[in-house]
């Protein structure tokens, strides 16, 4: 797939080395090119880096791997998302990460919808820790992860992206069903960071 991630945090680099090894076609936007182009080159086999909407031009799926609170502005910086698949990662959580700043009414990914009215919004990955996303941090187990969509095709697409890095595609309905998941994510991070589990734990929804 051709594949663009906007962010070189810990979530991105990740998220950028699991796909690379996966053979997918790989651009990596920032608002520091510099950094994109830096994380391109390290990683090699073809990646790409450049501006936010440099980037997002080479793409049918964009991962936005930056905080809640700077997907607005990620967001206009990208342009025209006419028909693109975009997958929130984040969680909208405050500074302190103990609790959510949204929610009940309304999600991020929801948000991230009504700022890009065109594009298909898929929530994905807001229950992964970084340190989880390389094959070897799984330590040989199959994690889930949840994925919220109102497009059947965009969620299949991503679904695909899902497994080919390892992880297990778990439905999770529509959209708005990521006012369920934020939480889900919220609650995680209290087990890894407030409760000493640490950011190697990983929620997971067991059929018996």
């Amino acid at each position: 797939m051709k594949v663009t991630i906007i962010g070189t945090g810990n979530m991105g680099k990740g998220l950028a080395q699991e796909l690379v090894k996966a053979g997918h076609q790989l651009n990596i936007g920032s608002r520091e090119p510099e950094k994109a182009i830096a994380l391109a080159e390290q990683l090699g086999r073809g990646t790409r880096g450049g501006s936010i909407a440099e980037s997002v031009t080479h793409a049918d799926l964009v991962i936005l791997a930056v905080p809640y609170g700077a997907l607005a502005n990620t967001i206009q910086d990208a342009g025209n998302l006419q028909d693109k698949t975009l997958i929130d990662i984040s969680n909208p959580i405050s500074a302190d990460y103990k609790e959510l700043v949204i929610g009940h009414s309304t999600s991020a990914a929801e948000e991230i919808q009504k700022l890009a009215p065109n594009a298909l919004v898929v929530k994905a990955f807001n229950t992964i820790f970084a340190p989880l996303l390389s094959t070897e941090g799984r330590n040989g187990k199959t994690l889930q992860t949840f994925i919220a969509s109102d497009d059947a095709n965009a969620k299949a697409t991503v679904s695909e992206l899902v497994k080919s890095i390892g992880f297990e595609a778990i439905d999770s309905g529509a959209l708005a069903n990521s006012r369920y998941l934020e939480p889900v994510g919220e609650m995680n991070i209290h087990f890894g960071f407030f409760l000493g589990h640490g950011p190697v734990v990983a929620p997971a929804w067991v059929k018996v």
